[in-house]
C-alpha cells in the first residue's frame, strides 16, 4: 500500500425527499445568498427548481439563478458565474444536476475567490485554498463529482478540455434522492454506468501490487454496477436499483477506491480529447470505446492483473493460460459496455483517422510527453490506442 492523503468533508443527505431539506441544511451552515446553478430545461420542467427555490425561500436564503450548463461544461458560462458571485455577494454555490453542472459549479466557486481568470487554475494546476462552499442536488449518477476533488472544463476557443483537482472544492453538502433519476433517458443512464465503472478501472489498473482493502472495495463496486445495470435500464423506476447505483457512483470517484494506489487515468485523458474535439460526444460513450482499446494495448505489462479482474468480476474460470484469460477479461469488458447500448468503435462516434493528429497537441498539453502509470504512454502510444479504437 502506497502512502496517501485522503479527505472527505461532504455531508450526504440520501433518500426520498432529500432535496426538500436544502433550505434548512444551508441555513444551518449560515448561507445567505446562493448561486443556483443548473443545466437545461429538465430541472425546471420537472418542478425540481421550484421545489428547491421554495425550500430556500422558506429559510430566507436569497438566490441568483444561472442555468444553461451543457454536457462537457464550457469556460464561458463559468466566467459568467464567477462575475455573478462577485457582483451579487454570493456565499454558496448550489449545483442542481449531474457531473457537468457540478464541475461548472466547482470552477465558479474557485474563480469567485481569486483575482486571476479561473482558466489559469486549469493551466497551472496551482493549489487554491480559497473556494466558495458548494452544495449539490444530484440528478444524474455518473461522474461522482458530488463528493470528488475533481472538475473538468472545456475551453472551446482553445479546443481543450482540462481537469483540475483540489480538495477544497469538494462539495460540503450532497442531496441524493434516487427518485430524481427515474426519468433519465436510457442512453444517459447507460453512459453514466459506463463512467462510474471506468472510474474504478482507472484505479484498479496501475503499477502498484495488490492492495486488498482497496482492491476488494473496487471489485465489489464493479460487481454491484454489473448486477444493477440491467435492472435500472429495464425498470427505470426501481428505487432500490437506482439507490444502489447512485451511492455506487459516488463511491467510485470519491477517492476511497484508490487509497494506497497510484491510479492510472490515461484513458480519461485520451477520452477528454474526443469530447474536446466534438463536445457532442458523451463522456461515458467515449470511455466505452477507449477503455477496451487501452486494455488491449497495455495488458502485457501485467496480464495476471487482468486475469484476476476477469475471474473476480465476470466469474471467468482460469484456463492456466494467463494471457488468454487476460484477453477474455478485456472481451467481457467490451461486451458489458455494448450490453448497455454503448458504442464500441470511434467510427460510431464519427471520429476518423484524420482526427487523431488533431487531438495529439492538446493531449500533450494536458498530460505531458508521458502519462499513465500501468504503462507509461508516449504520444506515439496514444496514436496507436486511438487507431485500435477506430
Amino acid at each position: 500500500m502506497e502512502n496517501f492523503e485522503f479527505v472527505s468533508p461532504t455531508q450526504f443527505v440520501f433518500g426520498r425527499g432529500a432535496e426538500l431539506t436544502v433550505g434548512r441544511k444551508l441555513a444551518e451552515q449560515g448561507a445567505k445568498h446562493v448561486l443556483l446553478h443548473f443545466g437545461g430545461g429538465s430541472a425546471v420542467k420537472s418542478g425540481l427548481i421550484d421545489r428547491i427555490v421554495a425550500s430556500l425561500d422558506a429559510e430566507g436564503i436569497a438566490h441568483t439563478s444561472l442555468g444553461g450548463v451543457r454536457p462537457n461544461p464550457e469556460i464561458t458560462l463559468v466566467r459568467e458565474g464567477v462575475s455573478l458571485c462577485k457582483t451579487e455577494g454570493i456565499d454558496w454555490v448550489l449545483a442542481v444536476g449531474g457531473g457537468s453542472v457540478i464541475d461548472s459549479a466547482k470552477a465558479i466557486a474557485n474563480g469567485a475567490c481569486i483575482e486571476e481568470d479561473v482558466w489559469e487554475l486549469f493551466e497551472t494546476k496551482r493549489p487554491n485554498a480559497s473556494v466558495l462552499p458548494i452544495a449539490v442536488v444530484l440528478t444524474i449518477p455518473a461522474a461522482g463529482s458530488e463528493a470528488s476533488k475533481n472538475t473538468v472544463i472545456s475551453n472551446d476557443e482553445l479546443g481543450m478540455k482540462s481537469g483540475y483537482g483540489n480538495d477544497f472544492q469538494r462539495p460540503k453538502l450532497a442531496f441524493m434522492n434516487p427518485e430524481l433519476t427515474f426519468t433519465l433517458p436510457e442512453y444517459q443512464t447507460a453512459a453514466g454506468l459506463t463512467d462510474m465503472y471506468a472510474h474504478l478501472l482507472e484505479r484498479f489498473f496501475d503499477d502498484v501490487g495488490a492492495v486488498p482493502v482497496t482492491d476488494n472495495l473496487n471489485l465489489s463496486l464493479m460487481k454491484t454496477i454489473r448486477a444493477e445495470a440491467p435492472r435500472v435500464l429495464t425498470e427505470p423506476d426501481n428505487y432500490d436499483a437506482r439507490a444502489n447505483i447512485m451511492w455506487a457512483g459516488m463511491l467510485c470517484h470519491q477517492g476511497y477506491a484508490g487509497c494506497g494506489r497510484h491510479e492510472d487515468w490515461a484513458t480519461h485523458g485520451l477520452e477528454h480529447e474526443l469530447s474536446a474535439l466534438n463536445p457532442a460526444i458523451t463522456h461515458g460513450a467515449g470511455l466505452a470505446v477507449m477503455f477496451p482499446a487501452w486494455m488491449e494495448y497495455v495488458y502485457a505489462e501485467n496480464p495476471a492483473r487482468f486475469a484476476f479482474y476477469g475471474s473476480e468480476v465476470f466469474g471467468l474460470t482460469p484456463t492456466g493460460d494467463i494471457e488468454a484469460d487476460a484477453l477474455s477479461a478485456i472481451d467481457e469488458t467490451r461486451a458489458f459496455f455494448a450490453s448497455l447500448g454503448m458504442p464500441t468503435t470511434l467510427e460510431e462516434l464519427d471520429v476518423c483517422e484524420e482526427d487523431i493528429e488533431k487531438m495529439i497537441p492538446t493531449l500533450r498539453a494536458n498530460k505531458g510527453e508521458a502519462f499513465g502509470s500501468f504503462k507509461k504512454l508516449t504520444m506515439d502510444d496514444a496514436r496507436a490506442i486511438y487507431r485500435l479504437a477506430l
